[in-house]
């Protein structure tokens, strides 16, 4: 016979057990009290029959702009669920990002260029080399909120390139001054850093080293340049995105999310070879755009992302 004390303990443990850990059916998502994502949320597939998208990013009023990236274009996703054609060619446009003057800024890799699109549609480039000798393929870029621009510059070769070797020394992290009169590197000690994204405060910058399999969080100082190199988790990225607790979301095998002290708290399973980028957007910021490979998907969140991405 079991006595009463016993019981309460075996039904408490029971009810532990139980609560412990809610899986989300179809998401491959495990979730708890204080889950990020919203309740009942699974993975959506938007759109498909892309050859590869990649470098979402959210305007002022949340529509989603993705490229596809071999088919040279950058696509939108409206607010009411429509697919366009927002530019085709694009210079082959790898990640995008809005500023707050609602110019997209874009990473051009088909001649290793950062472009500027601005409302009218014209389309400027700002930064083409580097000491004079052009870039590798300028991959993933955030503007801070001084209107200065980050990026990455890895070296991925491209069949529909027309160059030699590549010309710079290394495959490296650059900053642009918002007065566009100042352009320096600010990361030079990784093997290839590819996704990066900052903190909406403008301290610290999270970069990928994707071929190390490592991302790092750098102090950023007042005239841009990085210091205090960290590591912040075990685990490389393609994109990166940020939310309004802090949460840093990592991609390649689906969305991985690292609270800000670098603690893996979450898994978004996406059923596609390959994630490739992450940004939130529709009118509250709450949904998690997300392109893998062929497709466009989304998924609603409990929390929600910050500023244009």
């Amino acid at each position: 016979m079991i006595q009463r004390k016993s019981l309460i303990c075996l039904l408490s443990l029971s009810f532990c057990l139980v609560g412990a850990i809610v899986l989300v059916s179809g998401t491959g998502i495990h979730a708890s009290e204080n889950d990020i994502v919203a309740p009942g949320a699974q993975v959506e597939l938007l759109a498909d029959g892309f050859q590869f998208t990649e470098g979402p990013a959210s305007d002022a009023d949340g529509n989603v702009l993705f490229t596809d990236q071999p088919n040279d274009r950058i696509l939108k996703w409206s607010l009411d669920g429509k697919l366009s054609t927002f530019l085709e060619p694009c210079g082959r446009s790898n990640g995008l990002c809005f500023d707050t003057n609602g110019n997209l800024w874009c990473c051009a890799d088909e001649k290793n260029e950062l472009w500027q699109i601005d409302p009218s549609g014209k389309v400027t480039v700002v930064v083409k080399e580097y000491q004079t000798k052009r870039l590798n393929g300028p991959n993933d870029l955030w503007i801070d909120p001084k209107g200065g621009v980050y990026f990455t510059d890895p070296f991925y070769k491209r069949s529909y390139w027309k160059r030699g070797p590549k010309e710079q020394d290394g495959e490296c992290v650059y900053y642009l001054d918002a007065d566009r009169k100042r352009f320096v590197r600010v990361a030079d000690d990784l093997i290839q850093p590819n996704g990066l994204i900052g903190t909406p405060d403008g301290k610290i910058l999270y970069i990928s080293d994707i071929r190390a399999k490592k991302t790092y969080a750098y102090t950023i100082e007042s005239d841009g340049m990085l210091a205090g190199k960290r590591l912040f988790c075990e685990l490389g990225s393609d994109g990166m995105t940020i939310d309004d607790a802090g949460n840093v979301y990592l991609t390649g095998e689906g969305v991985t999310i690292f609270d800000r002290s670098g603690k893996q708290i979450q898994h978004i399973h996406v059923d596609a070879p390959w994630t490739a980028n992450v940004c939130f957007g529709g009118k509250d910021r709450r949904t998690l755009f997300i392109t893998a490979s062929q497709g466009l998907y989304s998924i609603r969140m409990r929390v929600q992302g910050i500023g244009s991405q």
